[in-house]
């Protein structure tokens, strides 16, 4: 085999696949520049990976620069470590830090969808623990093609079964995220995940190779052929109609190893016998050593024959490139390497001493007695390809957009709107979605406060104290497509609201942005769009993006799926007692509507399921009034004069007045704004909350909507629980809860049977 290996180098007879590996010729002859020769068949397997587009963000990078600008303050307190980390860590007093990020595993978990899931779980959970924070719950925002279709059976259940298989092994709630369905997704659903991780200040770590003479150290699963490519590959392709046009090997996850080694690594940091440290994600031993290497002094040798492997017959390729779950790489001093082993023994984790850092300014690889890598490290990890791919504003833009919902014929009797409500509610993106949910153990661990379906997920962080986070994912893709700028704007303020609503103090963004191929100029248009939302978005709340993730290619043959820039906003909360729940809880409490009504339906859930229809813009969006309206929802918390709160999204009033009232099962009888019935009901303007509140609060919580400059109308009042519980809308219709529930609850079962 080293023959083979050598030859790759020396014998220029010998065709290199730098094509097949997914380069373009112009990278194949930089890498040829930069080493002054023809690259080994290794060090082309690792530019090859290092260089794809999941891993070196090729397509994206000089838009991404733009959150750098972003101000690193937040009104909290200080981002300890952001962009360019694992996961962006933010400070949220008493001595405590948060880390959170998220992931995409798309294309993976439609070729092998448990699997894929899982292991996005497992990938994103590693990122976590590599800042030193202890993992402490997850969120999964996941898009489907149309619920009836085929395949959408063969997907769904599968992922869900992945994320729910994974996260629940390892011992991790799964407080929020999303479920979406959209023919777009056919063939390309999204799959994303989000950790989030608490840390002591002092325990941060970064990942950096540093001090000649420390030795490099592989731990945890041995390495496999699963994975060979993996996600570096396969997330830098565009699918077909008929299927991925590479089908490598998705990658195999063990949760119960994972579980290990979250404890094994919380003890080596706790036993501060840990100099730098790596995940081993995308591209595997590739990413690990290079990045490694090139974030500390430069220099780091490498020896492949001392890697555990599961299967004796990989080349020193295969190795490179796999991106078997499980493993992660730590830099450690001599004279602490005997204490990490023990640590590692004592946790059954495997653990080899593969390499050391070096004096010298290359990374170097051998295997079987040859040299098969020598490269300066910032060429493979950090110093890739940049392109400025063209970009311009999609052609029949302007007339989608002159395509409004205004137009649209609208029902005229109660008795219309109360039908139109009830199949509203059972459509896929509105109807209960506890088909998913409660294959997650959304409790264990006990500090969940609030967990699906509530407005975010809240955790607490310190039981005496009762200091907590909440974090809620958000994006409305109709929206982005209408205008990607408004659009992602629209993501970051639901997010930042449905934190806002808990009574948390919003205070950083993580990002999962997914879209078309970056090769089509119109989804480079709306991809640069978005990024520019973002970040005047951030800029004007004040919240820093802390990380994320791009994932593009995300189309099958020539349809891309809608742009979907997922926004998770985190807000800290100093006691989480006093947070707010999103369901009615007292009878005779008073309903209010907070913010402005719009007849604004153009892009919404009702123009979707009546007239098939996606034209207009999206609503209008008022940032300053968001954060006047955040204000006023923490101080309603910290005063305790909320009940319940539930921001308005998605269906619009209807579908709020319908979740607040079946959560606790309690009825409420109320007018509708006034403006047009249909745009009262199911219009989706932003910045509007629904809250209920006992009568003797109504006086301070009037005065505080006024000194924020916030519209308050009282819509009516939460009646009886109870099987007469009802849903009176004045002037216009009555329902039953229990025959909304029957309506609401019955569309997920109904389609994909008993989850397996």
């Amino acid at each position: 085999m080293a023959d083979t290996v050598l030859d790759a180098q020396q014998n220029p007879d010998v065709q290199q696949p730098w094509a097949e590996l997914g380069l373009k010729p112009d990278e194949y002859q930089r890498i040829r520049s930069i080493l002054s020769r023809r690259p080994t068949s290794c060090e082309l397997a690792m530019y090859s990976v290092m260089w794809s587009e999941h891993c070196s963000y090729k397509s994206s990078k000089v838009h991404l620069k733009r959150f750098g600008e972003l101000p690193q303050e937040t009104r909290v307190g200080a981002m300890l470590a952001g962009i360019g980390e694992n996961a962006g860590v933010i400070d949220i007093g008493q001595g405590y830090a948060v880390t959170f990020k998220a992931e995409s595993h798309n294309h993976p978990s439609y070729v092998e969808p448990y699997q894929g899931a899982a292991t996005g779980v497992g990938g994103i959970v590693r990122d976590i623990l590599a800042m030193g924070a202890r993992p402490i719950g997850v969120m999964d925002p996941l898009r489907f093609g149309p619920l009836a279709a085929p395949d959408t059976a063969r997907v769904l259940p599968g992922v869900v079964a992945g994320v729910g298989g994974y996260g629940n092994c390892l011992g991790l709630p799964n407080i929020g995220g999303e479920v979406v369905f959209d023919k777009t997704y056919a063939g390309n659903p999204l799959v994303n995940a989000l950790c989030v991780g608490v840390l002591r200040h002092e325990d941060l770590h970064l990942a950096h190779a540093s001090g000649v003479g420390n030795q490099v150290i592989l731990y945890g699963a041995a390495t496999g052929g699963d994975g060979i490519g993996g996600v570096s590959v396969l997330a830098s392709e565009t699918f077909t109609d008929s299927g991925p046009s590479k089908r490598p090997s998705v990658q195999v996850g063990d949760p119960f190893t994972e579980k290990l080694l979250i404890e094994c690594t919380l003890e080596l940091f706790a036993a501060k016998v840990v100099q730098g440290i790596q995940d081993l994600g995308g591209a595997g031993l590739s990413c690990a050593t290079s990045e490694l290497a090139s974030a500390g002094d430069g220099g780091m040798h490498v020896d492949l024959d001392l890697v555990p492997l599961r299967d004796s017959s990989l080349s020193p390729e295969e190795i490179l490139m796999s991106e078997s779950q499980e493993r992660m790489m730590a830099v450690v001093e001599p004279s602490k390497v005997a204490e990490f082993l023990a640590i590692c023994d004592k946790w059954q984790v495997q653990a080899t001493v593969v390499g050391e850092v070096t004096d010298g300014d290359h990374l170097v690889i051998d295997w079987r007695g040859e040299t098969v890598v020598d490269v300066p490290p910032r060429t493979v990890a950090h110093e890739g390809p940049v392109y400025e791919r063209p970009f311009a504003r999609p052609a029949g833009l302007d007339a989608v957009q002159a395509r409004t919902a205004d137009v649209l014929p609208r029902v005229e009797s109660g008795a219309e709107l109360a039908e139109q409500l009830l199949i509203m509610v059972a459509s896929p993106n509105l109807c209960d979605k506890s088909w998913v949910t409660d294959q997650y153990d959304r409790y264990v661990r006990g500090d969940s406060v609030l967990a699906q379906p509530e407005d975010a997920g809240m955790l607490r962080i310190d039981e005496e104290t009762g200091l907590g986070v909440a974090i809620a994912t958000d994006c409305n893709s109709r929206f982005a497509f209408l205008d990607p700028y408004e659009g992602a704007k629209l993501a970051l303020a639901e997010a930042y609201r449905n934190v806002a609503v808990t009574g948390a103090r919003p205070v950083a963004i993580t990002d999962c942005l997914n879209f078309g191929s970056p090769e089509e100029p119109a989804v480079m248009w709306q991809f640069v769009e978005a990024i520019r939302g973002l970040v005047d978005g951030c800029r004007e709340l004040g919240t820093p993006v802390t990380g994320g993730n791009v994932s593009f290619y995300n189309q099958t043959g020539t349809t891309p799926i809608l742009p979907t820039p997922v926004v998770g906003v985190l807000g800290v909360i100093d006691d989480v007692a006093r947070r707010t729940p999103v369901g009615f809880t007292t009878e005779g409490d008073a309903v209010w509507l907070l913010g402005e009504n719009r007849e604004e339906l153009s892009g919404s859930v009702w123009a979707d399921v009546f007239h098939d229809h996606l034209g207009g813009r999206p609503p209008v969006l008022d940032l300053d009034h968001e954060q006047r309206l955040a204000d006023i929802m923490i101080t309603a918390s910290q005063e305790g004069l909320l009940s319940s709160a539930h921001d308005l999204a998605d269906g619009g009033l209807a579908q709020v007045l319908v979740e607040a009232a079946l959560r606790k099962g309690f009825g409420a009888s109320v007018e509708l704004p006034t403006i047009e019935p249909t745009a009262a009901l199911f219009g989706e303007s932003a910045g509007r909350v629904l809250i209920s509140l006992a009568a003797e609060q109504q006086d301070r919580m009037g005065a505080l909507c006024a000194e924020h400059e916030i519209r308050a109308q009282r819509l009516g009042t939460v009646t009886s629980p109870g099987e007469s519980a009802t849903l009176d809308v004045h002037d216009q219709f009555s329902l039953p809860l229990d025959q909304i529930r029957i309506a609401w609850a019955q569309t997920l079962p109904a389609t994909l049977g008993s989850p397996t």
